[in-house]
C-alpha cells in the first residue's frame, strides 16, 4: 500500500512539474518529428522505425535524468524526511518512486504509438516487431529510470543530480559501441560489451525476444533500486 501512495504522489508531482513536462514534450517533438520524419523518412524515402529506435537510448540518457532528479531536491528541501518518516519502509518509498517516473514514461511512449501506426501504410510494418521493440524501449527507460534515482539518491541539488545521472546512462548507452572502436583487451572490451544498455538493447530493435536481454535489465533495475535503498537507508540512520 505505501509503494502505490509514493507512486500516485511520484507521478502527480511529476505531472505537474515544468521540467518534467518540458522534457516531455521535448521527447515527443524531437524523436517524433526530427528523428523520424525529418531524418529518416524524407531523407531516405524509407518508412521504417530502425532510426527511431537506434537513437532512443541516447535520447533516453538525456530524458530520464529530468524525471528523477527531483530526489535531491527532496533531500534539499527537507520533504523527503516527511516519507521516510513510518510506516514507509525505504523499499517503499524507492519502489514507489520509480513507479511513479516508469508510468509516464509508459505514458510518452503510448503516446508516440501514432508515428508507427501512421506510416503503417508506407511499408511493411511487423506489429510484433514494433510490439518488440517498445517492449525493448519500455525495459531499457525503466533500467535508466532506477540508474537516475540512484544517482540522485546520492546529490543534494537537482542540477547535480541531473548532470552525473545523464553521464552514467550516456557512459551505460555509448559502452558497447565504443569498444569497436577503442583498442581494449578483450576481457575489458567483453565486460563493457555485457554492460551496456545498448548492447541488449539490440535484440528488441531487429524484434527478437532473448531472455538473457530481459534477465539483464531486470538485473540492473534491481541493482540500482537496491543501492538507492541502501542509500536511503544510510541518510535515514545519520
Amino acid at each position: 500500500m505505501g509503494t502505490w501512495t509514493v507512486a500516485r504522489r511520484e507521478l502527480a508531482s511529476l505531472a505537474s512539474s515544468p521540467v518534467a513536462l518540458i522534457a516531455a514534450v521535448a521527447y515527443l517533438v524531437v524523436t517524433g518529428v526530427w528523428l523520424f520524419f525529418l531524418n529518416h523518412f524524407f531523407a531516405q524515402n524509407e518508412a521504417s522505425l530502425r532510426l527511431y529506435f537506434n537513437v532512443l537510448p541516447v535520447v533516453f540518457a538525456i530524458l530520464l535524468p529530468a524525471l528523477t532528479m527531483r530526489w535531491a531536491r527532496e533531500r534539499r528541501s527537507g520533504t523527503l524526511e516527511i516519507l521516510m518518516t513510518p510506516p514507509l519502509r525505504d523499499g517503499e518509498i524507492v519502489f514507489g518512486k520509480f513507479l511513479g517516473a516508469l508510468v509516464l514514461l509508459a505514458g510518452l511512449l503510448v503516446f508516440s504509438l501514432p508515428l508507427p501506426l501512421s506510416l503503417a501504410p508506407l511499408g511493411a510494418f511487423d506489429p510484433g516487431q514494433v510490439t518488440c521493440q517498445y517492449l525493448g524501449a519500455l525495459l531499457i527507460g525503466a533500467a535508466g529510470i532506477a540508474a537516475g534515482l540512484f544517482m540522485s539518491s546520492l546529490c543534494r541539488g537537482q542540477a547535480a543530480a541531473f548532470i552525473l545521472g545523464a553521464l552514467l546512462l550516456t557512459a551505460l548507452t555509448l559502452a558497447g559501441p565504443a569498444v569497436v572502436m577503442i583498442a581494449l583487451p578483450p576481457w575489458l572490451a567483453a565486460a563493457l560489451s555485457y554492460a551496456s544498455f545498448s548492447s541488449h538493447f539490440d535484440s528488441f530493435k531487429k524484434g527478437l525476444l532473448d531472455s538473457r536481454d530481459i534477465l539483464y535489465f531486470f538485473a540492473a533495475i534491481g541493482l540500482f533500486l537496491f543501492l538507492s535503498s541502501r542509500a536511503l537507508a544510510r541518510r535515514r540512520e545519520s
